[in-house]
């Protein structure tokens, strides 16, 4: 392997840290619901906690990136994850868990915009589109970390010792990976807090950013209600919808580098805001099994694209440093993720769950013209 290869397999193995500290977490709520002996509405309240750690983290995510530079924020971020996740796990009361909640989505939203700056450092010496393929290793890292979850529960091992072997997975990566990685020059564009109004590409990108996670964020929590309740299939293949949509989006993700090279970053962005479109469409038109699975399929192909190339075209920016312009397109992108599902709820009671599903198609469709009018915004960043 070259210097470079060695790079870009140390930074996926950091990738996949992350993918596998969440999904790790994500795979033992129920246990932690039953050892606090939490009501939904109480789980939800607590859950809570990672969201607002992730926005309280946003303003200065891109700060401390473009003041030390991505790699120590990775490694301070890695070390924060082999702290807090046991912490999750070994917390006595519920006074401790929540802090330890939210100071956990922090440190996520710090690894999010470190290890994206990197890439996109990596990137830029690679001088081609490689970005999709961490994030598809973040995905195969939730399958994984899902199937770990789902074996120490066969084997009724404690929440607090699974987090403990999750944390020594975590340092050997880190022991193996911080040599390789780039040491980032931040001389191009602007610092400090990310408090300010974006630039024009960052705001129009940001809108496409918001547009994918409102879809993205749709189909993690509403996949699952919609096949037990609109397509009316057995109970034992409610989780079909969900694995196929998270199935496509983690292939799409290893296979859009290749298609960004050769078609370009808007159009990938263009046919992904039509598949999401597409597959919704199908899905509430012909709600039968194999067509709303062959939907889902096309909205998680169509939604895998859409935030790598959101961040590669972010990275361009004029103005900013990369790691600020992340930040910012990352705070608007995140209340797509986090009103997604609550207004889909909201319409799927005042109308239909198949009348929340076509509002999300819209925002596929709202994708298309993002990248199909005023271009000059995107080819006077060389997008």
């Amino acid at each position: 392997m070259t210097l470079l290869q060695k790079r870009r397999a140390a930074l996926g193995s950091l990738f996949f840290l992350a993918g596998l500290c969440f999904a790790s977490w994500a795979s033992r709520i129920p246990d932690v619901q039953s050892k606090f002996q939490l009501s939904e509405s109480q789980l939800g309240t607590l859950l809570l906690g990672l969201p607002i750690g992730s926005l309280l983290a946003l303003p200065l995510a891109g700060w401390l990136v473009h003041r030390f530079g991505s790699k120590l924020v990775i490694l301070i971020s890695g070390f924060g994850y082999m702290i807090f996740l046991p912490l999750i796990g070994f917390s006595p009361t519920i006074w401790t868990l929540v802090p330890v909640i939210v100071v956990f989505g922090m440190i996520g939203n710090l690894m999010n915009i470190s290890l994206n700056t990197q890439a996109l450092a990596l990137e830029d010496m690679y001088g081609r589109s490689i970005l999709a393929s961490f994030h598809g290793l973040w995905s195969l890292a939730g399958f994984t970390g899902a199937g770990i979850g789902a074996g120490m529960i066969y084997y009724d091992i404690l929440p607090k010792f699974h987090y403990l072997l999750v944390s020594l997975i975590v340092l050997l990566i880190i022991m193996v990976a911080q040599g390789l990685l780039v040491k980032e020059e931040n001389a191009r564009g602007g610092g400090g807090l990310v408090l300010r109004r974006p630039d024009d590409l960052l705001l129009r990108i940001g809108g496409i950013a918001f547009l994918g996670m409102l879809a993205e964020g749709c189909m993690f929590d509403w996949s699952g209600v919609y096949f037990k309740k609109v397509v009316a299939i057995a109970a034992s293949f409610v989780a079909l919808g969900y694995v196929s949509f998270m199935g496509a989006m983690a292939t799409g993700r290893f296979v859009s580098d290749r298609l960004n090279n050769r078609f370009g970053r808007l159009k990938i962005l263009r046919g992904s805001g039509f598949l999401i479109f597409l597959g919704l469409i199908l899905s509430v038109i012909f709600p039968t099994a194999v067509v709303a699975v062959l939907g889902f399929l096309l909205v998680g192909f169509g939604v895998a694209s859409v935030i790598p190339v959101s961040y590669s075209v972010a990275g361009r920016s004029k103005l900013y440093s990369p790691g600020v312009a992340l930040a910012m397109v990352s705070t608007i992108s995140f209340f797509g993720f986090l009103i997604g599902p609550p207004l889909i709820g909201f319409i799927a009671e005042l109308l239909s769950l198949k009348a929340s599903f076509v509002l999300i198609a819209m925002a596929g469709l709202g994708i298309v013209l993002l990248t199909s009018v005023r271009l000059e915004v995107f080819y006077e960043n060389k997008v």
